[in-house]
């Protein structure tokens, strides 16, 4: 008799990304949020350094500014702020679901393309704004 596997059928579980598991939305959502919320805490680093720079007095703040001001610094000033706005409004997301609202899958497909344009746009807002002065 020859019994059937009873593995045959089991679902994979979803860390078998590649040829396994595809990616959704959802889960790439929140592996954003998570990693997002890491690059916040070293960016916040980049700020205490500018902090320290300008209290150390003209010279250090001069260095600090060359840095910041070049274009690899601008590159990290704005992932940083793209980070602290997508991680926001993620949040914000999470907190309609901590109430108990928003479980439909229509819903959170919907909150979740509104929380990556609204951190575009308000990114965006932001970087114009500080660019016309």
């Amino acid at each position: 008799m020859d019994a059937k596997k009873p593995q045959d059928n089991r679902p994979m579980s979803p860390f078998m990304i590649g040829p396994y598991y595809k990616p959704q939305l959802t889960s790439m959502l929140s592996i954003t949020h998570r990693a997002t919320g890491v690059a916040l805490a070293f960016g916040s680093m980049f700020l205490v350094l500018w902090l320290v720079a300008a209290a150390r007095g003209p010279v250090e703040y001069a260095q600090f500014q060359s840095h910041a001001g070049a274009w690899y610094g601008q590159l990290v000033m704005l992932g940083w702020t793209w980070a602290l706005f997508y991680h926001f409004c993620n949040g914000l997301r999470h907190l309609w679901w901590d109430i108990g609202k928003g479980y439909e899958m229509k819903s959170v497909y919907l909150s979740g393309y509104l929380s990556i344009a609204a951190s575009l746009i308000l990114t965006a807002a932001v970087w114009l704004a500080a660019c016309m002065k």
